[in-house]
């Protein structure tokens, strides 16, 4: 199957080209500042140790987009989404864990009304 064609860095003034949205030599920086700028301050409060174990656990055992999968499609995952958000009763339980790829989950989260069509 041939590839997709590689695309230039999204890092301001960078020409290199990448198959991600930064080349290796930014892809640290842009990660850091979105840390820094708009990942909200109680995230690490959320989402510790405990979640990175349950998340790489449903991971390995669901490694493709459900949502893609159940449209014929093969896409790896790349988030894994609580079907009723913690916070408003959900659980860390597999029936309540869903593996998506970043496009299948910023759908959801449209529909849901809680992020805007920019946010991405």
């Amino acid at each position: 199957m041939p590839h997709k064609p590689k695309k230039p860095c999204a890092f301001p003034g960078c020409p290199n080209l990448t198959d991600e949205t930064y080349c290796a030599k930014h892809k640290s920086q842009a990660v850091n500042s979105y840390n820094k700028y708009q990942r909200s301050s109680d995230h690490n409060k959320k989402y510790g140790r405990e979640w990175k174990r349950i998340r790489a656990r449903y991971v390995k055992a669901h490694p493709l987009c459900e949502r893609c999968l159940a449209e014929g499609r093969l896409t790896p995952v790349e988030e894994v989404h609580h079907i009723l958000p913690v916070n408003r009763g959900g659980s860390n339980a597999d029936s309540n864990l869903m593996s998506l790829c970043r496009s299948c989950h910023n759908k959801i989260h449209i529909e849901l009304g809680d992020r805007h069509p920019s946010e991405r």
